[in-house]
């Protein structure tokens, strides 16, 4: 698992960690069962505090992304496959309203950014 830390981001460290780490389970980097690194040695990889990395991990379990069991560490919990569909739906719509609202401030017609779409669909990657 590789998760890089953006000093420049304005997004809290806990935040891009967690977020990262969804990430990796939506795009089926990290199955179900996966043992995640310890929140010690993910802090001391990450050079930062074991606070940090304990809320990201906290929050990933509460969303019901990963388990912990004492003792034995994290792992990637099972997902419904529908569930996980919907929220890579939903990651799919937020980074669209992102690129929407950019199209917006540069003056990009529909029509354009749909060119555009169209063009990187068809893209070969």
């Amino acid at each position: 698992m590789n998760i890089i830390i953006s000093n420049t981001s304005k997004e809290p460290i806990y935040k891009q960690i967690k977020n990262q780490i969804k990430q990796s389970i939506f795009k089926g980097e990290l199955q179900e069962g996966d043992a995640l690194p310890s929140i010690r040695a993910l802090a001391k990889d990450l050079h930062i505090s074991v606070i940090t990395t304990k809320r990201a991990y906290e929050d990933l379990e509460q969303e019901g992304f990963i388990t912990s069991v004492v003792g034995k560490g994290s792992f990637v919990a099972g997902q419904n496959s529908d569930l996980i569909r919907e929220k890579r739906l939903k990651w799919i719509e937020d980074k669209l309203t992102e690129v929407v609202t950019e199209s917006k401030t540069l003056d990009i017609s529909l029509e354009e950014l749909k060119d555009m779409l169209e063009l990187l669909y068809k893209e070969d990657l």
